[in-house]
């Protein structure tokens, strides 16, 4: 019973103390393989053997072995941002950004016939621009980024599979003080983490959502070899995103 009662106030104290850290053995990631691609403009992702750069008007597929193009797909798209797969598609995230009103959606793309359509539209939205969309434990989480002097006003949005409105979160000051006059670019659930990057550092902010109140937790700010833009999950463990200035897709494992 000492035993129990011990470890039931030490689990309180940790949760308590504001040191504890998520990220406990996790230090980064660390470039792991490097694919030239043209398209790494604004995000990549992977479903396995095959790489996709995402520019934003059209997405690449490489082999992830060879390194080599292997097609690139067709259907609009002006400002892609960045890309999830879930059963075997390729959601991304669509703006219309720099126009105004702001207009959103996500489209997704079919690896076999790299033809990309509407999956969800939003229409003028309030919220701001979509930078990053993913399917997490029943519920679409949507960042809609605002940019210069209402960059705090960033939202995460949790919506329902009816795309109903279940709830909505701002980025704290210390991470929205570090984006400059640029705004959240990339970001998804992993290992019960919620992470997020922005447009040039090379960095990824650990948040969580708060037990009360609607302004995310900034837990941790870990080193990527990402400059940025959109992220994804690359199998179990690694990372996929772009080093934008040299047009490369970056595979990292953590450290």
């Amino acid at each position: 019973m000492r035993r129990l009662s011990f470890l039931m106030v030490l689990v309180g104290v940790l949760a308590a103390c504001p040191t504890f850290s998520l990220a406990q053995s996790l230090q980064g990631w660390e470039q792991a393989q490097v694919i030239a691609a043209p398209e790494a403009v604004q995000a990549a992702a992977s479903n396995g053997d095959d790489i996709y750069a995402i520019a934003g008007d059209k997405i690449a597929k490489y082999n992830r072995k060879t390194g080599q193009r292997v097609a690139v797909s067709t259907g609009p798209a002006t400002h892609l941002n960045s890309g999830f797969f879930h059963d075997g598609k390729l959601y991304c995230a669509h703006s219309n950004f720099p126009k105004k009103p702001e207009r959103s959606e996500i489209k997704v793309l079919d690896p076999e016939t790299m033809e990309l359509t509407e999956f969800k539209n939003f229409g003028e939205t309030s919220h701001g621009s979509l930078t990053w969309a993913v399917l997490h434990e029943g519920h679409w989480w949507c960042t809609f980024a605002r940019y210069g002097a209402d960059n705090s006003q960033t939202a995460l949005v949790k919506y329902d599979f009816e795309w109903r409105e279940v709830g909505q979160w701002r980025y704290p000051k210390s991470v929205v003080s570090d984006l400059g006059r640029n705004s959240i670019s990339g970001g998804l659930w992993w290992k019960g983490r919620l992470l997020a990057t922005g447009h040039d550092n090379p960095v990824v902010y650990v948040l969580q959502l708060p037990e009360t109140g609607h302004v995310l937790q900034h837990r941790e700010t870990l080193s990527v070899p990402f400059t940025g833009q959109g992220i994804a999950a690359d199998g179990a463990n690694d990372l996929i995103g772009i080093h934008r200035p040299r047009k490369q897709v970056l595979i990292a494992h953590p450290q």
